[in-house]
């Protein structure tokens, strides 16, 4: 069961005998309570009456155990008096699952690692909203069945579709094994089929309470298996196609998408110094059509700005975490990486590559037992950022389905605003730290910790060159009166000499707040920071701005995004 918070008292609730005059009297209860006050010493007042005719005595904001016990007791001596209760909250009660392999599925719930789901489910499952897991196709599962939507094949090749066709309708993951070493091109080792689309999709959104296997992360949204990886991997032209038609996109001889997804998954990538115009143009195309583009930053321990599509703009590219709350040893890293998810060690860095040590603290998800060819269903941990980026589509979903009208930058935007630090370490750059599923979805749906629960978000890449001022706009509505006296501002800029650059909030009145002097000595890039201002003089609703000057020749640099919480 959900953990329930130890919340404060903060009122009483007092039901008087039946012939009292404060059983009916609104100024009789009133008075009660003031002399209740000079006899405990506490500020007491009536509130209001209850549709039962009791009588709600607030106590002052909140008070210790001892403090209510003596209100309470006072009240209780009094022979008008039938009863006296705490004002207690009560809370959303989502039972754990009875998944049987759940238990093993710490990147969901342990405090240390994990993500913080269970909480988020709550208020949303991911009703309503597809994801897109474009990979080596969906080996049938039962444990997934009844969230899977029709998908394509956009492998173009026969021979690595291993079909007898090209491109067509069904997205059935044959097998990407090699069969020989370098059938694959210089130092490729033969391998078994990996049945990565369907360990992926599980993670996702598999089918949760139904008393067996894995619980999903958006486990009410639907998966479309999208296939572009086969024999030797995939080509980037039909990488590109997949990410257009999964997102309502026209493809020239493929028939129209009739369930275009919000969320897209692409765990996997390649190295390249560039994201190619292909695979950025396609990405563009989607998010403009409201598409979210997750992607896994890539496991070879480097920089991900040598790998593609992670280093491609309009994504969230996300880097690995262990059990331990680690960048897991083989994830990539830097300053392109958004944010962190579980993506588990299967080994330790140190051990035999290829071996399986610590299966406890990989990621389980449903798989193939088939070494080539399709087999009997089964379970297995992976690790890898292939398994940390459909933590973050899985989160992604519940965010669009809790709030459809969320655009991609938005969902961005939340999803790192409310990541929380890495509780272990991070050399090279993990993003805004590990995401918290629960924490973001009430930040988005007003239920946060935040004041408020309210975040205003732009991720909309801002280019600032040497010498220059450049600005990002957040239209505030929906708010009334003026914004808090503690306006938080969060600002993520990449920048190769954060030095340089002064920061303003600009308010919609045209007053400036500065967040950010310029310092010639400090040299370390980008400016990841929370900065808290007081804004209670100014309107909340209207076009706030952030306004960065850069005052120094030779580094440049992107606003990546920034956010207001109310």
């Amino acid at each position: 069961m959900t953990t329930l918070p130890a919340a404060p008292v903060e009122k009483v609730i007092v039901t008087y005998k039946s012939g009292a005059a404060e059983a009916a009297s609104n100024s009789a209860a009133t008075t009660d309570a003031k002399a209740k006050a000079t006899e405990t010493g506490e500020r007491l007042s009536f509130e209001r009456r209850l549709a039962g005719g009791s009588a709600l005595v607030d106590l002052g904001g909140e008070k210790s155990t001892k403090d209510v016990a003596d209100v309470m007791a006072a009240f209780r001596a009094d022979p008008s008096v039938a009863s006296v209760e705490p004002d207690i909250r009560a809370y959303a009660m989502a039972a754990a699952p009875n998944d049987t392999e759940y238990p093993r599925q710490w990147d969901l719930f342990e405090a240390t690692g994990g993500m913080n789901v269970p909480s988020a489910w709550d208020k949303t499952t991911g009703s309503g909203v597809t994801v897109a897991v474009i990979d080596t196709g969906y080996a049938a599962h039962s444990d997934l069945a009844a969230n899977v939507v029709n998908g394509y094949d956009f492998i173009s090749s026969s021979a690595d579709a291993r079909d007898g066709n090209g491109r067509d309708s069904n997205a059935k993951d044959e097998g990407d094994w090699n069969a020989t070493d370098g059938e694959c091109g210089l130092g490729s080792k033969a391998s078994n089929s990996s049945w990565h689309g369907t360990h992926v999709a599980g993670t996702i959104a598999a089918a949760t309470g139904n008393g067996k296997g894995v619980a999903g992360i958006a486990y009410n949204a639907k998966i479309q298996p999208i296939r572009v990886l086969g024999k030797c991997g995939g080509s980037s032209a039909d990488i590109a196609d997949a990410i257009t038609w999964a997102s309502g996109g026209s493809v020239p001889g493929v028939p129209a998408n009739p369930t275009p997804s919000k969320v897209i998954n692409l765990s996997l990538g390649g190295a390249s110094s560039t994201c190619p115009s292909v695979y950025q143009n396609a990405i563009n195309g989607a998010v403009q059509r409201g598409s979210t583009v997750v992607v896994a930053a890539g496991n070879s321990n480097a920089n991900a700005s040598g790998f593609t599509p992670a280093n491609c703009a309009n994504i969230i590219n996300v880097a690995s975490t262990s059990r331990e709350g680690n960048r897991s040893f083989y994830s990539n890293f830097g300053s392109s990486i958004d944010v962190s998810a579980p993506g588990g060690e299967t080994r330790r860095g140190t051990d035999t590559p290829g071996t399986v040590t610590t299966p406890e603290n990989g990621i389980w998800s449903t798989l193939n037992a088939g070494t080539t060819t399709q087999g009997a269903e089964n379970y297995k941990p992976y690790q890898g950022t292939s398994m940390a980026a459909p933590h973050i589509a899985g989160l992604a979903a519940l965010l669009k389905s809790a709030k459809p009208a969320l655009t991609p930058a938005e969902i961005e935007s939340a999803i790192k605003a409310n990541a929380r630090p890495l509780p272990g370490t991070c050399s090279g750059g993990c993003g805004t730290g590990i995401a918290d599923a629960t924490k973001t979805v009430n930040a988005v749906t007003g239920g946060g910790t935040t004041p408020g629960g309210n975040v205003f978000t732009n991720a909309t890449d801002v280019t600032i060159r040497d010498n220059a001022t450049v600005t990002s706009s957040i239209s505030v509505t929906g708010r009334t009166g003026n914004a808090p006296a503690a306006l938080k501002v969060d600002v993520d800029i990449k920048h190769t000499w954060r030095g340089d650059l002064v920061i303003d909030l600009v308010a919609p009145d045209g007053s400036v707040r500065n967040l950010k002097t310029s310092s010639g000595s400090d040299s370390a890039d980008d400016v990841l920071a929370t900065y808290t201002v007081n804004a209670s003089t100014v309107a909340a609703n209207g076009t706030w701005q952030l306004r960065v000057r850069d005052v120094a020749s030779g580094d440049t640099g992107w606003i990546n995004s920034w956010s207001l919480t109310f």
